[in-house]
């Protein structure tokens, strides 16, 4: 006689998409949960047997899929939400985002923001994100309280700001950070070098050299505008991606956001190399910064996943309308409409950027063994019916609000659409706040 098994949860559902393998839908299955962890995917009535859960979610018009990953996101930033609009990258930083920063950049702006991120976050079904932004240290603190999963950015940038005023002290507070959350179940780092074009040699080779012996990843803004290669160009006589292989920087902890220019010897470079793209498609549309060639990146076998950039350039941070976005725009710039189908959109909003992440071992797909991050969408709705196809709408009609549950490790952060752990009323008083100082900034640095 089989022993029945003890579990945290067990969750049952109409539909169970798991990623990996891919493109596959299993109907009618269970997610078997204990300690954090997945331990069992299996038909229901298999999962019913074997399991005695301390907790079971009956899903019966509802599909679970991994977590959604934003691997390129600056989270405070959701306060400058909509404050300067319908402008180009540098006019929009120079005149704009850089000057509100200087006049309000602190830790509770940071925590703030980041609180307000997660809120968002989690009702859209995201559980990580990849943070590029300043005072990594608060913004860690917050993820952790709140229990959401984050690879954390240790900016460097070679002009002062509140956070740190010369390189020297960007790289002795990034390591006090790194050393801070070693071991964190949910938070991990990396460099967060600006962009080749904020960023000295010098510094980037401090960076190859100390990424190397932490063993951690490299995020960067990378190819975001003509005019920032055309600039390297002038500056140093060769294009932002081939400066930073002549500087080291160009290997498998690279992850290169945005990446709008390219060439097909670049596409071929990063291939070689195992750089990781991380595609912003609404963010690039708003700045008109360009359009990245991903059906090509991911012919050549280039990792591609998707991110929301900040709320400042997008101006949200739904993980399903950029999905939608990868894989309209996709089509269109590859003038084929096979490029970027659903599944494989579906990849880069998960598996592909867990991997881009150095997380693919952790997160990404629903596998034993794996943490029990994990999202419920509510298909029952009339804009997803009628339903041939799950995986199609999830990214082509479902929409953010039809995320009933988030998990993260196996902890419920949404349950039935109602938030756990985060005081909304009190967090909102806190934003308006904000948005009051911001708004009262003389004219001219708002």
């Amino acid at each position: 006689m089989t022993s029945i098994e003890r579990c945290d949860l067990l969750i049952c559902a109409r539909w169970v998409v798991p990623v990996e393998p891919h493109g596959v839908v299993l109907e009618h299955h269970a997610v078997a949960v204990r300690d954090g962890v997945i331990v069992a995917l299996l038909p229901q009535a298999e999962a019913r047997a074997r399991f005695a859960p301390r907790e079971c979610v009956d899903l019966p018009d509802g599909v679970l899929i991994p977590g959604l990953i934003n691997a390129h996101t600056h989270n405070p930033m959701t306060l400058m939400r909509g404050v300067a609009d319908d402008l180009p990258l540098m006019q929009w930083l120079t005149g704009h985002i850089w000057p509100i920063e200087a006049a309000i950049l602190g830790p509770e702006y940071c925590a703030d923001g980041a609180e307000l991120a997660v809120a968002e976050m989690l009702r859209g079904g995201t559980t990580c994100c990849n943070e590029n932004y300043f005072y990594p240290d608060v913004l860690g603190e917050v993820y952790r309280r709140l229990g959401f999963r984050c690879r954390l950015g240790l900016p460097v940038i070679e002009f002062p700001t509140p956070w740190a005023a010369n390189p020297d002290e960007y790289f002795g507070k990034a390591l006090d950070v790194h050393a801070r959350f070693a071991g964190d179940d949910l938070i991990s780092t990396a460099f967060a070098p600006h962009a080749p074009y904020t960023v000295s040699d010098a510094s980037f080779l401090r960076i190859r050299e100390l990424a190397t012996e932490l063993d951690i990843p490299v995020h960067c803004h990378v190819h975001e505008t003509a005019q920032e290669v055309e600039d390297s160009l002038q500056q140093h006589g060769l294009r932002p991606l081939a400066r930073l292989d002549r500087l080291g920087v160009v290997d498998s902890r690279l992850i290169a956001v945005h990446m709008t220019q390219l060439t097909d010897e670049e596409i071929a470079l990063c291939a070689e190399r195992g750089v990781s793209v991380v595609h912003c498609p609404e963010s690039n549309l708003k700045l008109a910064s360009g359009l990245a060639p991903i059906q090509a990146l991911r012919r050549a076998g280039v990792n591609v996943a998707l991110g929301t950039d900040g709320c400042a350039s997008n101006n949200d941070l739904d993980m399903f309308g950029e999905m939608r976005t990868a894989a309209l725009l996709g089509k269109a710039v590859a003038r084929d409409a096979s490029a970027l189908d659903a599944a494989t959109t579906l990849r880069m909003a998960t598996l592909d950027a867990a991997r881009a992440l150095h997380l693919e071992h952790a997160i990404g797909s629903i596998e034993a063994g794996k943490q029990a991050d994990l999202v419920a969408v509510d298909l029952s709705a009339l804009e997803t019916q009628p339903l041939y196809d799950p995986i199609s709408h999830l990214v082509y009609a479902c929409g953010r609000h039809q995320v009933h549950w988030v998990w993260i490790a196996g902890h419920a952060r949404l349950r039935e659409r109602e938030l756990t752990g985060i005081d909304l009323q009190s967090l909102l008083v806190r934003v308006r706040a904000w948005g009051e100082r911001i708004a009262a900034l003389p004219r001219g640095t708002a």
